[in-house]
C-alpha cells in the first residue's frame, strides 16, 4: 500500500485527506458534526497541542485531524481501542491515549460541552418524554412440587462395603 500522496511528496495520505473530499452531509454521517464543527474544534486542539509542545517531546505518529477522527469514530461507534488501534496504525494504547486527549481537551475548552440538568430544567422549550419501565416483568417459571418427582426409599439404598 502506497502511503504517500498521488503528487510525489513524501507526506503521508492520511484518514482526514480521504474523508475531507466528502460532501457535508456525508462527512457528517461518518463523524456526527458538520464540518465547520470538525474545523473548529481542530482550531482547539491545535492550540492545545502548541501548548503542550513547548515542553518539548516527540512529535506524534498521527496528524492532528486523524487524531480526532479517531475520537470521533469512537464515540460514533464504540468500537474497540484495539480495532481503531489497527485501523489509525497505532497501539491500542495509544488509541485510548489520543481518544482521553482530544475528549478532555475538547471539554476544557468549553465550547463543546453538552449543557447540564440545571440549564436544561431552566429552558423554555417543552420536551415530551415516553419512559418505558421494564424492570420488573414476571418471568413464567413451573411451579415446584413433589409430584414430578419420585422419592427414593431409604431401605433401597445400599450400605457401605466395610
Amino acid at each position: 500500500m502506497n502511503n504517500t500522496s498521488a503528487a510525489g511528496s513524501d507526506k503521508p495520505v492520511t484518514k482526514y485527506d480521504k474523508v475531507k473530499t466528502l460532501r457535508p452531509d456525508k462527512f457528517r454521517r461518518l463523524t456526527g458534526v458538520k464540518p465547520t464543527v470538525f474545523n473548529k474544534m481542530v482550531v482547539v486542539l491545535k492550540r492545545a497541542e502548541k501548548q503542550k509542545r513547548k515542553r518539548g517531546g516527540k512529535l506524534p505518529k498521527l496528524c492532528l485531524e486523524d487524531r480526532l477522527l479517531l475520537t470521533l469514530e469512537y464515540l460514533r461507534d464504540y468500537p474497540t481501542y484495539f480495532r481503531l488501534g489497527q485501523h489509525y496504525g497505532v497501539s491500542e494504547s495509544r488509541a485510548w491515549y489520543i481518544d482521553h486527549w482530544v475528549e478532555d481537551t475538547l471539554i476544557a475548552d468549553g465550547q463543546f460541552h453538552l449543557p447540564g440538568k440545571k440549564a436544561l430544567l431552566k429552558s423554555d422549550m417543552e420536551y415530551e418524554v415516553v419512559l418505558i419501565d421494564a424492570s420488573e416483568s414476571p418471568v413464567e417459571r413451573p411451579k415446584k412440587d413433589n409430584g414430578g418427582t419420585i422419592p427414593a426409599r431409604r431401605n433401597a439404598i445400599l450400605p457401605k462395603a466395610r
